[in-house]
This record gives structure tokens, C-alpha cells and sequence, in this order.
């Protein structure tokens, strides 16, 4: 149970920012990000191809279009397009922690660990990169890095309902159950997704039957 809820929980996050000229490479990619909120992935993908034939070198084009690639399980591709964005920009930190995700649902959650830590070093103030690699921690059971992983998360962002959720799972699998109740309640006043306070109010009434 805990792994599949785990990767519910994995956060993969595209920001948009800026309002660059219609046309540019940049644009493509504005718009790419906007058909990738709306889960449009292979429209994503045709304006991310429209800003690598513009400006082939830019690596967040590469990284962008590879994230779409794994919305839709073309995991090889995914990891080509990632591997190139770090080719061409080796600080690059949103590639590592995309390529992370992707060796995450692969199942090597050992080289998602490594890929996040990677992202953390180049970007120790990258909440989700902590996040995430908590996930990878906890898939395999290291559940105290995980804990201190999640805890760095809400230093960092203390209104995100999805850590607290993860959290409390790993709480419940070490038998900490009134931190785990604490934290899934934080969920429910924090969340606007339903199904993730359904599961948060579940996890609420298992623990204490």
C-alpha cells in the first residue's frame, strides 16, 4: 500500500514565468508549459519541438519536453531529452530532479536518490527535490531520511499538503500513529484536492479503529 500511495504523492512541478516575445523559442516553451498544465502532453511536446528547432542549445526546452515524455510513459525518451538538457547545461538543476522522477517510476529508486541529491546541491532551496527524494526514501524504507527530507520540506514551504500527507505515511508504517493522524489532518485543512483528503480522512479513520 505504501509505495502506491507514495507515488501519488510525487511531485513533479513545471513552473511558467515571464512574457517573452510571440514567436521566440521562449514563447514555444510558455506555451508548451501551458498545454502541459492542462494535461495536453502532446501538444506540450509540438511547442517544445518548435523551441529546440529555434534555439536547439536550450536546455530547459529539452527538459520541458522531456517531462511531457513521462506524463505519457515514453520513459526512454524522457531520459534522452533530460540527459541532453544536462549535456547542454550541466548546473542545470530541474534536469536532474525530472530525470530523477523518471528513474523513480522506473523503479531505481536508489538512482532517483542520487539524482535528487544532485538537484539539492546544485539547489539546496528546491522544496520538492526534497520532497521527492523522500518518496525515494521511503520506497525503500529508509523511513528516517524520509521523515528528515519531508521535515526540510516544510521548513521550507510549511502549506504543502502533499508532504505532510507522505509524511504521515511514514509515520503510520513506524507505528507513530498520533504524529501520522497530526499530519493528515494538516492535509485536510490544506488540500482543495478531494481525493486527497478522502484519503487523508481514510488514513484518519484506519488509525484510530
Amino acid at each position: 500500500m505504501l509505495v502506491p500511495l507514495l507515488i501519488m504523492a510525487l511531485v513533479i512541478i513545471i513552473i511558467s514565468c515571464g512574457a517573452p516575445a510571440k514567436g521566440t523559442a521562449e514563447w514555444h516553451i510558455d506555451e508548451g508549459n501551458k498545454m502541459y498544465d492542462q494535461g495536453r502532453y502532446d501538444e506540450a511536446i509540438e511547442e517544445y519541438d518548435k523551441a529546440i528547432q529555434l534555439a536547439p542549445d536550450l536546455a530547459e526546452a529539452y527538459s520541458r519536453r522531456g517531462s511531457s515524455y513521462g506524463q505519457l510513459g515514453d520513459y526512454e525518451q524522457a531520459m534522452a531529452d533530460f540527459n541532453k538538457a544536462i549535456e547542454l547545461d550541466s548546473n542545470y538543476a530541474q534536469a536532474y530532479s525530472n530525470r530523477g522522477n523518471v528513474y523513480f517510476s522506473l523503479g531505481d529508486y536508489e538512482q532517483a536518490i542520487a539524482e535528487h541529491s544532485k538537484t539539492i546541491e546544485l539547489d539546496p532551496d528546491l522544496a520538492k527535490a526534497y520532497h521527492n527524494r523522500g518518496i525515494a526514501y521511503g520506497a525503500l524504507g529508509q523511513y528516517q531520511q524520509a521523515i528528515a527530507d519531508f521535515n526540510k520540506v516544510i521548513e521550507l514551504n510549511p502549506n504543502l499538503a502533499n508532504t505532510y500527507f507522505v509524511r504521515g505515511l511514514i509515520y503510520s508504517e513506524l507505528g507513530e500513529y498520533e504524529e501520522a493522524i497530526t499530519d493528515f489532518e494538516k492535509v485536510i485543512a490544506l488540500s482543495d484536492d478531494p481525493f486527497l483528503i478522502l484519503e487523508a480522512q481514510g488514513m484518519i479513520a484506519e488509525l484510530r479503529d
